[in-house]
């Protein structure tokens, strides 16, 4: 892979003295999907965090188009949040604030000279696409885990971003309301933008994933095209058999 859009380069990440991550070099290709898949408390959700810029390296280098994500000015972190958006397992909503002050900051900070009315506009236009119909006044205390998971995916959506990262993001939802994700997921990665995801639906991403990379005990166990998915059932055997560990 040339060029590749985001780099992990020999990352390793220790959480309250527990090595999570160890030596995790991975290239994501524009334009893809790639599902992070493998058994729960295996560092998933730790390495689409670190490629995100959540979170720092202990060691190692994560890179986005070819540049050091640590290293970033301040103006340049500022376009990488603009560019890339992260869709939380837990949703991660602001629990002092309604809905709508929740999905307004972001165009506030990225679209500083946006009028209130167009950030309403906005705001609006992606909570239909998501299937949110109840009231933006109200705190995320008042709504299920699932109506949650619509709110966290709308404001990914709101910049109009080119990388979305996904941590199970369809989870706790109905099949209705999983599928218009889904849908959106598509849509979004046809238009020739990236989804890095976490999901443990193989049939989910063994059909949206262009390739697999399995996760296990923090390191790269795997890593598997979508072709060879389709074409190896014993392969595919073996990866959905890791995902529900």
């Amino acid at each position: 892979m040339n060029n590749p859009l985001i780099e992990l380069r020999n990352v390793s990440f220790t959480a309250q003295g527990n090595r999570i991550v160890e030596g995790v070099s991975l290239k994501f290709a524009e334009g893809t999907a790639t599902a992070l898949a493998g058994p729960s408390g295996g560092g998933k959700s730790t390495v689409l965090k670190l490629a995100a810029g959540i979170l720092v390296p202990d060691r190692g280098e994560v890179r986005y188009r070819g540049q050091n994500i640590a290293a970033f000015t301040w103006g340049q972190n500022l376009d990488f949040r603009k560019e890339t958006a992260v869709v939380f397992q837990d949703s991660a909503l602001w629990a002092n604030q309604t809905l709508y002050q929740t999905l307004e900051l972001p165009l506030s900070i990225h679209y500083p000279l946006m009028s209130g009315k167009e950030r309403e506009q906005r705001i609006r236009e992606v909570v239909s696409e998501v299937g949110y119909r109840r009231d933006l006044m109200v705190r995320p205390a008042l709504l299920s885990i699932g109506e949650q998971k619509l709110i966290g995916f709308a404001r990914a959506m709101l910049c109009r971003p080119a990388v979305l990262f996904l941590d199970e993001w369809t989870e706790s939802l109905d099949d209705e309301a999983g599928g218009r994700l889904v849908s959106l997921a598509r849509r979004f990665k046809s238009e020739g933008n990236t989804l890095i995801f976490i999901s443990h639906d193989f049939d989910l991403v063994s059909n949206l994933s262009d390739c697999v990379i399995m996760i296990n005990g923090g390191k790269v166990s795997a890593n598997v095209s979508r072709e060879e998915l389709i074409r190896n059932t014993k392969v595919a055997g073996i990866i959905e058999e890791g995902m529900n560990e």
